[in-house]
């Protein structure tokens, strides 16, 4: 129903796609292959930005575990193919792009800012491109 607020942002349960890729093309199943990938290294980021922190070690180490937890709360809540109140496009996809992005920033100011730009354009990218060609996913 259009106007009851949260419920026009998440997908009802029977709106989810059904597990795995049967019937996607050879070029989405390697999408969506990349797209896992940068998921991952979204935690990686994460924690390598939380080592990396201008803090005492006791708050690198707590950064460098919560960070990543936080992000992985986040993704199986609102944004996993399966998650049971999986925002809709395009709040899914702003979600997405500033989890990313964050990240990116994080990396930037603690480590090496050529690599923080590879990560975002990567990762961005291939959310942006999912979007064209496997829609759902």
């Amino acid at each position: 129903m259009a106007g009851d607020g949260y419920r026009d942002l998440v997908t009802a349960p029977d709106e989810r796609p059904g597990p795995g890729l049967a019937g996607a093309g050879p070029g989405q199943a390697a999408l969506a292959t990349i797209r896992f990938l940068t998921e991952l290294a979204l935690l990686a980021v994460l924690a390598w930005a939380g080592v990396g922190a201008s803090l005492p070690l006791a708050g690198r180490i707590v950064l460098a575990v919560v960070a990543p937890l936080l992000a992985m709360a986040i993704w199986g809540r609102w944004l996993a193919p399966r998650a049971r109140s999986r925002l809709r496009d395009p709040l899914r996809l702003v979600v997405e792009l500033v989890l990313f992005a964050v990240a990116a920033a994080a990396l930037a100011l603690t480590g090496p800012v050529l690599a923080a730009v590879v990560f975002a354009v990567i990762a961005m990218g291939v959310a942006v491109l999912l979007r064209a060609v496997a829609p759902g996913i």
